[in-house]
C-alpha cells in the first residue's frame, strides 16, 4: 500500500482484518456490525460472489464505523465498482500490475499480493512498501516474512492465508507486521445461518487472543521499608515462593507479588497486566471508555511497552506492560 498513514495507523492497531464472503448483500450489514460490536471495525469483503458490490455499499452507507475494503479484485473494473461501492482499499491476491498502476492512478488505496521477492521489488518500483503476503502459512509463515524482510527492510506485510487462533499473536508479534488477514471469526456456517451472535463471540474471542492479557504480577503499597519487609515474608512463608530482587524500592516474593517500600500509586497497591502489543491493547481500552495517563508511557526502540490507566479500581492502580 502506497504511504496512507491514516489507513495503515487504523489498520494496525486493529491487528486483525476479518475476510468474508457473503452470498446475499444484505448479509453483510448484520455480518459487519456483529463484528463491530465484537472488536473488529474492519472488513475486507471478497469479490467472490456476485453480491460483494452491494454488500460493500450497504457497509459503507449504514455502518460508518465500519472501515470496509475490496478483497479478491482481479480486474480494473472490479476495483473501480468497488472504490465507487465505499471501498477504503483494495487487495489484490497477486501482483497484478495492470490492477495496481490502475488504483494507483486512480488515487485507491491498494494492497497488492506478493508471494515473492520478484512480486515486492515489483511493488517497491511502483511506490509501495505494504503488501499483502498471501498464502502466508503454505509460503512459509513467518520464516519467510523474516527473510523477506533481510533484503526488504521498508517493507511491512499483511498476512492472510492459513491464519487462525494458534498462530495470530505470533503473526502479529513480528515487526514487520502491520495487521493479519484472517476468516475463522466468520464461518461459513454461521453467515448462512445469520448467527450474527456466533460471530460477535468469535470476534471477541479473536480480540483476547490479539491482546494475551495476563496478570504479570501484584503490587502492593507500604508505609516503608520495614513493612515491606514483613509483608514480603509474611507472603513467602504463605506461598513457598522465595524473596528476590531486594532493592531500594521493593522486593519481590516469587514471581507474583511486587511488595513496595513507599506508597505508590493506588491506595493499596498496583496491577501489572500483561500484553502482546501495548499499542493495540490501548485503542480497545479507548474504544471501551477507559482513559490512560499518557504522562507515564514508555518506549522502547520507538515501540510503547509500558503505560498506567488513568483511573484505580478497587483502590488498586492498572499498567499495561508488554510481555
Amino acid at each position: 500500500m502506497k504511504s496512507d498513514n491514516t489507513l495503515l495507523r487504523q489498520l494496525y492497531l486493529t491487528g486483525i482484518i476479518p475476510v468474508i464472503k457473503v452470498d446475499q448483500a444484505r448479509d453483510a450489514v448484520p455480518l459487519c456490525r456483529a463484528l463491530a460490536k465484537g472488536g473488529l471495525p474492519v472488513a475486507e469483503i471478497t469479490f467472490r460472489t456476485k453480491a460483494a458490490e452491494d454488500a460493500i455499499r450497504l457497509v459503507h452507507s449504514e455502518l460508518p464505523e465500519v472501515l470496509p475494503g475490496a478483497g479478491t479484485v482481479l480486474s480494473t473494473d472490479m476495483a473501480d465498482r468497488a472504490w465507487a461501492a465505499g471501498a477504503k482499499f483494495i487487495v489484490t491476491p497477486g501482483m497484478n500490475e495492470k490492477v495496481v498502476r490502475h488504483c494507483l492512478e486512480k488515487g485507491y488505496s491498494v494492497l497488492p499480493g506478493c508471494s515473492c521477492a520478484s512480486d515486492i521489488a515489483l511493488a517497491l518500483d511502483l511506490g509501495i512498501s505494504t503488501v499483502k503476503f498471501f498464502p502466508a502459512e503454505p509460503l512459509g509463515g513467518l520464516g519467510m516474512i523474516s527473510a523477506l524482510a533481510g533484503p526488504y527492510a521498508g517493507v511491512r506485510f499483511v498476512p492472510t492465508g492459513g491464519i487462525n487462533p494458534q498462530n495470530i499473536a505470533a503473526y502479529l508479534n513480528h515487526p514487520k507486521v502491520v495487521a493479519c488477514g484472517g476468516s475463522w471469526m466468520v464461518p461459513e456456517a454461521a453467515v448462512k445461518a445469520g448467527d450474527w451472535a456466533q460471530i460477535e463471540e468469535l470476534a471477541k474471542e479473536a480480540v483476547r487472543t490479539m491482546l494475551g492479557f495476563e496478570i504479570r504480577h501484584i503490587g502492593i503499597n507500604c508505609e516503608d521499608a520495614d513493612a515491606a519487609k514483613d509483608a514480603a515474608e509474611k507472603l513467602s512463608l504463605l506461598t513457598g515462593w522465595p524473596m528476590q530482587k531486594d532493592d531500594a524500592k521493593k522486593v519481590y516474593v516469587g514471581d507474583t507479588f511486587e511488595v513496595m517500600k513507599s506508597m505508590n500509586r493506588g491506595n493499596y497497591g498496583h496491577i501489572a497486566l500483561g500484553c502482546n502489543n501495548v499499542e493495540r491493547a490501548m485503542a480497545v481500552l479507548e474504544e471501551r471508555g477507559f482513559r490512560f495517563d499518557l504522562e507515564t508511557l514508555q518506549k522502547e526502540n520507538g515501540r510503547p511497552w509500558f503505560v498506567y490507566l488513568a483511573d484505580t479500581f478497587a483502590g488498586f492502580s492498572v499498567h499495561l506492560i508488554r510481555k
